[in-house]
């Protein structure tokens, strides 16, 4: 690590310091770096944006009444006395024909007659942390109340979990593939490099320089150039993510995008990261074509 961060100008002057590797590698790890950050930052928000889905589907269930239109204040009232006797159920509600009407406002539009129309009366049921026996309240409803049917999510809050897992899954995957695709491109500007200087190297070894002064001299410089890059990346990146416009409550998936709390930390660890790779990926190239030199 000192050897990287002191500065030698004997063994400067074995690498240019100018030339198409020079802004291969600064453009490369400053591409990279930006996409990775936006990577990080699409993968947190949309498996947070999941898992809040998950939290709020978990604490809530939906009891769905299909009855004739005479009865069917007889059976919502059933139903609300059976939910307040259910232990589990932390409270219930029937929704009011406005609240039902916005509920489907988005698919059939303002003007849909909710009262002429034969729509089901929903009870919304808010849980406690320790939830209710789904099975014995859907019993208890079938008994009391025969045109109920109990909604607990279950179907809808399995997928959004899983989403959610997945969802972090393709983050790793991609910065994954954005690492090696930035080993891959910064190996090939050591290799042209290297390849380049073949007649400096080879007067080095004659006056006695080792194959790990010379390589250690092209590992310095392409490390330093790809955390120079690197930064500069990950702050356009941030830059981006901070200026984007609050999408708010209609945003869907774009609400919330970006760092939350400590996952501001996850875009600093990026330019070390694009270092380490390019520190790997140029002793391995250095290795390679310094051993077909000699």
């Amino acid at each position: 690590m000192r050897g990287l961060v002191a500065s030698d100008a004997a063994a400067d002057r074995v690498v240019p310091p100018a030339g198409f590797t020079v802004r291969l590698t600064l453009f490369t790890s400053a591409a990279m770096a930006f996409l990775a950050v936006f990577a990080l930052a699409l993968s947190l928000a949309s498996g947070r944006l999941a898992q809040n889905w998950g939290d709020q589907l978990a604490r809530s269930s939906t009891v769905r009444i299909s009855a004739a239109a005479e009865e069917m204040a007889a059976q919502t009232a059933a139903a609300l006395r059976v939910l307040e006797t259910t232990p589990g159920v932390e409270s219930a509600r029937a929704l009011t024909a406005e609240e039902q009407q916005a509920l489907l406002e988005p698919w059939f539009g303002p003007d849909l007659p909710v009262a002429t129309l034969p729509v089901p009366q929903l009870i919304d049921i808010t849980e406690t942390d320790d939830g209710y026996d789904a099975a014995g309240l859907r019993l208890r409803l079938s008994a009391e109340v025969p045109g109920a049917v109990l909604d607990d999510h279950t179907r809808w809050r399995r997928p959004l979990v899983a989403a959610a897992s997945r969802l972090r899954l393709l983050g790793w995957v991609s910065i994954g593939l954005i690492a090696a695709a930035t080993g891959a491109m910064i190996t090939l500007a050591a290799n042209a490099a290297l390849a380049a200087n073949a007649q400096v190297i080879a007067v080095l070894r004659l006056v006695g320089a080792t194959d790990a002064y010379i390589a250690g001299a092209f590992v310095r410089r392409f490390t330093l150039r790809a955390l120079g890059g690197a930064a500069v990346g990950t702050c356009l990146a941030v830059i981006g993510i901070l200026l984007m416009p609050d999408a708010g409550e209609a945003g869907g998936f774009l609400t919330g995008l970006g760092f939350q709390g400590w996952h501001w930390i996850w875009p600093l660890a990026v330019p070390p990261l694009a270092a380490l790779v390019a520190l790997l990926a140029t002793q391995a190239a250095a290795r390679r074509v310094l051993g077909e030199l000699a």
